[in-house]
Parts: structure tokens; C-alpha cells; sequence
């Protein structure tokens, strides 16, 4: 597991994304967590998230302190949505797959096809905003490269105005595609942790139903349609089958 340093990145963080409150809450947090008192510095993060603040370091280190406490179903949910925020992150992605070789349910994913399994990591390398900036950054220059295409005089100037201009502007259109199809990723999977110790899922939405398979807590699902108490989930086998809503929480 990896945590040393990381707790203190909100120190930095806090400058610009919290209040002098939080800054003061997430200071004793990471004290408690350093301390040795992870309850402690889980109730001081959680704090801070119900004031309604968002950081994929936050939430990280929320989930760090609940795998110290060996609770892996909620240090799994926290990384999980640390991840969402910021999927390069090779912190967060190392820890949550050793919380996850810590619960007893070992799912093996379908396999994917390359040309799939490529773009979504390609695509996971940087959070949405990150592609976006990029995007931005890029059709700036690009825009810089047309003014020296328009202004200059010189045709060898004109000329790699031209070309500049082109390649970014194309370079743009594709991070501005990535972060659109992350944004659409995010905003469109649904997803969710159990957090109950055993559970049958269920042919259909009714305990009298036929008994599927069996999950238990820390598993992760996708949420496919919800009915009256109910979700319809997937797990990454492509098993399917239904659950009542209450053993889970939503990433």
C-alpha cells in the first residue's frame, strides 16, 4: 500500500480548493492519520466531504484510512471514487487493487477487444478537466500558428504557420474527443460497492426468486436498471442478476 507523503498533498491542495475551515479540518485529519488514529482522521476527512468538497486527494486519503482500519468495502468506494475524479493516478489505482485482493470475491473480467482495451487506456491516462485543459492549450497555439501564418511576410514563416496551425488544431479536436468521451464515461457507468458481508443476487427483483450467485462485501457492480427497491446489476464476469438497493452504495 501506498501512502507516505500523499496524506500531505492536501495541505497543497487546500490553498485553492478549501475554505481556511477545511484547511484546519483536513490539517488535524492528516495529523490523526500520521498519529496512528484512523477513525479520528476518517471523521475529520468525512467532514470536510459533507461540507460538500470535491478532491480525488481527499477521497483517496479517505480511503486510506478506512484500509488501515481494515474496512476494504469502504476503502475500496473511496478509491474507486478518487479514481473517477483522477484515473491516471498510480496511487490510487496500486491501493485500490490491493484493497481488492483483500475481499473474497476474485471476478475475473470478460476479456476485451485490443483496439478497445487500447483506447480506454489511453483514455484513462488523465482526468476529463485534464484532457480538457490540454484541448484548450493546444487550440490556443494553434490559433497562434494561424495568426503567424496571416501576419507574416516571410513564405517560410507562412509556411510553418500553416503546418503549426493544422497539426494543432488536429492534436485539439482529439484531446477535446478524449474528453468528451471520458466525461460520457463517467457520467453514463454506474456503478456501486456491496456493503453487506453475504449476498444472493436474484433472478429477478423478489426474495422469492431463484438464487443466482453469490457476492459479498467489497464487490464491485455495474447498475443496469433499478425497480421498486431493486437494481439490476452486472458483474465483470457479464454475470447478471438482481439485488436489493439497500446493500449498496454508488460510486
Amino acid at each position: 500500500m501506498r501512502h507516505s507523503g500523499i496524506i500531505f498533498i492536501l495541505l497543497f491542495t487546500a490553498t485553492t480548493a478549501f475554505s481556511s475551515v477545511e484547511q484546519v479540518t483536513i490539517a488535524k485529519a492528516n495529523k490523526a492519520y500520521s498519529a496512528g488514529s484512523y477513525t479520528n482522521a476518517a471523521e475529520l476527512y468525512q467532514e470536510v466531504i459533507a461540507a460538500g468538497f470535491v478532491s480525488p486527494e481527499l477521497y483517496y486519503n479517505l480511503g486510506n484510512a478506512y484500509f488501515k482500519m481494515n474496512d476494504f468495502a469502504r476503502a475500496i468506494l473511496w478509491y474507486e471514487r478518487s479514481k473517477r475524479l483522477d484515473p491516471g493516478n498510480e496511487d490510487v489505482n496500486f491501493n485500490l487493487n490491493v484493497a481488492n485482493t483483500k475481499i473474497s470475491d476474485k471476478i475475473e473480467p470478460l476479456p476485451e477487444m485490443f483496439y478497445k482495451r487500447w483506447f480506454n487506456g489511453l483514455l484513462l491516462l488523465f482526468s476529463v478537466d485534464a484532457w480538457a485543459i490540454m484541448g484548450v492549450c493546444l487550440f490556443i497555439a494553434g490559433l497562434g500558428g494561424f495568426i503567424l501564418y496571416l501576419a507574416s511576410r516571410i513564405l517560410v514563416l507562412r509556411k510553418v504557420g500553416f503546418w503549426l496551425a493544422l497539426g494543432l488544431f488536429f492534436l485539439s479536436f482529439f484531446t477535446f474527443a478524449f474528453a468528451w468521451n471520458g466525461y460520457r464515461l463517467t457520467e453514463s457507468t454506474h456503478e456501486a460497492i456491496v456493503f453487506t458481508p453475504t449476498i444472493t443476487v436474484k433472478s429477478s427483483p423478489n426474495e422469492k426468486s431463484t438464487d443466482l450467485f453469490v457476492l459479498h462485501e467489497g464487490a464491485k457492480v455495474k447498475l443496469l436498471d433499478n425497480i421498486s427497491g431493486w437494481y439490476e446489476i452486472r458483474i465483470a464476469n457479464g454475470s447478471v442478476g438482481w439485488l436489493p438497493k439497500e446493500v449498496l452504495e454508488k460510486i
